[in-house]
This record gives C-alpha cells, structure tokens and sequence, in this order.
C-alpha cells in the first residue's frame, strides 16, 4: 500500500450558525495534532458553553484518516456525531475536530431533523474555512563535521527539510522534519555522501 504522502485540513478554526424551531446549533471547527488538543478545546467549550444541552462533535486523525471519533453527546444515536464526521470525511479531511453546541428550542426535530441540523451546522462552519494541503513528514537527525555545514545546508536546501534544532560545534547535529514524499531521495543521497569521504550520520525517528 503506497504511503500518504499529503493531507487536507484546516488552515484555521471556524464556526457556523443554524437554528430550527427555536434550537440553536453552534458549530465549532478547529484544525488538531492529537487527541491532546482536541480534549483542550472540548474542554473550553463546555467551560464557555455550559449552559447547552448537547456539546456534539466528531474527530479524525492521522494523515490517512485512520483514527477518528463521533459522539453524539446525549442526542438520539447517530444523529449528531455521524452526521459530524460525514460532513468532515465529504471533504477529505483529517486532523480536523467539529463540536457543534446545541440549546434546546422546546420543540423536538426528530431523527432526520437533528440530523440535518447536526450535518448543515457542520457544513457551515466548514464551508467558512479556509482548507489547506499539508505535506506529512518525517523527523530526522543529521550529523555531520562543522567543515561540511555548507554541504549539508545545500542538502537541506534541495530536500525542503523544516529545521526544528540545530547545534553547531566541531560535530554538528541538526534535527528536522523531512517530507516523506522525498525520503527514499534523500536517503540514497547521504549514501552517497558517505561512500565519498562524508562523516555524515542520518537517524530517522
């Protein structure tokens, strides 16, 4: 199975609005790393919405989308946080979280009505963002001779590697995260470097 090179998600939060028979649904979509982040926000949102009925939501992670979640948070089941993910898995995104916040008009909406409810707020916030591709990479540590820097900076260069540390002495390290598009690339070019005289140590996490 050929490696997810790529992903789509958010370049920002968002929020959408829809309201049905008195019920006002508050969707909140934010773009998340881990399940960390995506408790902090949950947290702030109960915090800052405690008065709601229904806090909703639905999550996916991982660059292949692999790993998500939807909950429906006390609504009637899969009616609010299925509607969530559908609404996030129809524009192909991943490491994205959508809560949306519901306050209960006094009127039911039945099934299918929480479930046009929980998937409109949903677009709707999604459709106020602004969505961006996003290279899925992988972190490295180069070490190499203080002689070579200029070498290994060119190195860096021509491989688009994103430098997180980097410590200059008599032996070198830089540590960054390296686009796993061009890894089998740059693995083949540090051998090279090394099979012409280069002391240069490449460790992949």
């Amino acid at each position: 199975m050929k490696a997810v090179t790529s992903y789509r998600t958010l370049a920002a939060p968002a929020k959408g609005f829809y309201k049905e028979k008195g019920s006002k649904f508050l969707a909140f979509a934010y773009p998340v790393n881990d399940q960390q982040a995506i408790e902090q926000h949950l947290q702030q949102l109960r915090k800052q919405y405690h008065d709601a009925r229904h806090h909703c939501y639905a999550w996916v992670l991982q660059p292949d989308g692999s790993l998500f979640r939807a909950n429906d948070d006390g609504e009637p089941s899969h009616s609010a946080g299925d509607p969530i993910l559908g609404q996030i898995r129809s524009l192909e995104l991943t490491h994205t979280l959508v809560v949306v916040v519901r306050y209960f008009g006094g009127t039911k909406l039945g099934v299918s009505g929480l479930i046009r409810a929980y998937k409109t707020t949903t677009a709707d916030a999604l459709g106020n963002a602004r969505i961006i591709t996003r290279k899925v990479t992988q972190r490295i540590r180069l070490t190499f001779n203080y002689q070579d820097t200029n070498r290994i900076m060119k190195l860096v260069d021509a491989y688009h590697l994103q430098i997180i540390d980097q410590q200059y002495d008599n032996v070198c390290h830089i540590t960054a995260e390296l686009p796993l598009e061009h890894r089998a690339a740059f693995e083949q070019k540090v051998a090279l470097l090394q099979q012409t005289g280069y002391q240069l140590e490449l460790i992949i996490d």
